[in-house]
């Protein structure tokens, strides 16, 4: 189900699922944007506006944009956006859309990453941001997380912008431990002191001001240095705590967020064979896997706020 920042909605449509890809196919043009040379992401867009209840209720679709001319309109309109910002992209695509078709009360553009690396020796994560601190004609996927990004617009401008990063794989050899938890006739589980942790995990946040998404242009590459330095360095009893520190250094170092959401999946391999703290051989795990979530916030004077969540 989809959601929309302001608030319910009786209806709304859209196309899902648009794969594009923007290339700058020569070091001078990519230059010259200050730009990667591979931008790629998968788009969803959605609309809403009473000029549309008709197709429901009637079945009349004479104010109806198909949603294949909508997937057309977001794979051509790229051509057109200069930038790799998912957050900017969005706006543009909305802004666009509002601006030809003046019947739509508000559109919702979502977007996903598909990152490319290049195979270039040396290339640092840092020089594949832009078009002029290095350059290579061979790429391969990047990854594995993803960034994302959605923005809502309506007629009186923008109503919400929430960005985030899906699909990080973590893996720690030592330094985590899970114990002390209710032991009754359903613990098969033994208390665990140093195990090697395997966990996925989704985050994304809002802003204090939803036009700092447009200006924070380091806020994605900050976080994801956050998330593996907070993985790597902090020792922990529990996953749970993992994502705290997590969530409350990004609130504590981006200014700009207002709120934080972090989902995270344990998916410790399962142990085959172990030669004390040394050495082991593990297998992916069962799929039944445990899922636990955080949301934190600042309330009126920027402390910080929040709850736990697991299912």
């Amino acid at each position: 189900m989809e959601r929309f920042a302001s608030g319910w909605k009786r209806h709304y449509y859209g196309k899902g699922d648009v794969s594009v890809y923007r290339l700058f196919r020569d070091r001078a043009t990519s230059a010259a944007a200050n730009e990667p040379p591979v931008f790629g992401a998968n788009v969803t867009i959605l609309v809403y506006g009473d000029a549309f209840w008709p197709t429901y209720t009637t079945g009349d679709n004479s104010g109806l944009i198909a949603t294949d001319s909508m997937k057309n309109f977001v794979q051509r309109e790229t051509l057109d956006f200069r930038g790799s910002q998912l957050e900017d992209y969005c706006r543009h695509l909305g802004r666009k859309f509002l601006d030809k078709y003046h019947h739509v009360e508000g559109v919702q553009v979502s977007a996903v990453e598909i990152p490319y690396a290049p195979l270039a020796a040396g290339l640092t994560g840092e020089a594949e941001q832009s078009g002029d601190a290095g350059w290579s004609v061979a790429f391969a996927p990047g990854g594995p997380e993803q960034a994302t990004a959605q923005v809502e617009i309506g007629a009186k401008g923008l109503v919400d912008v929430v960005s985030g990063l899906r699909g990080f794989k973590l893996l720690r050899l030592a330094g985590s431990a899970f114990h002390g938890f209710v032991r009754d006739e359903y613990t098969t589980l033994p208390d665990l002191f140093d195990r090697p942790l395997h966990m996925w995990l989704d985050l994304e946040w809002r802003y204090v001001d939803p036009q700092a998404a447009f200006e924070a242009t380091r806020t994605v590459a900050h976080a994801r240095r956050i998330v593996r330095e907070v993985f790597e360095g902090f020792e922990s009893g529990s996953i749970q705590q993992v994502i705290y520190q997590m969530g409350t250094t990004l609130l504590n170092e981006l200014r700009e967020l207002s709120e934080v959401h972090l989902e995270a999946n344990n998916r410790t391999w399962d142990t085959i064979a172990e030669r004390g703290r040394t050495i082991g051989v593990y297998t992916d795990p069962r799929p039944p896997f445990g899922c636990l979530g955080l949301c934190l916030r600042r309330d009126a004077e920027g402390a910080l706020r929040g709850a736990t969540q697991s299912r």
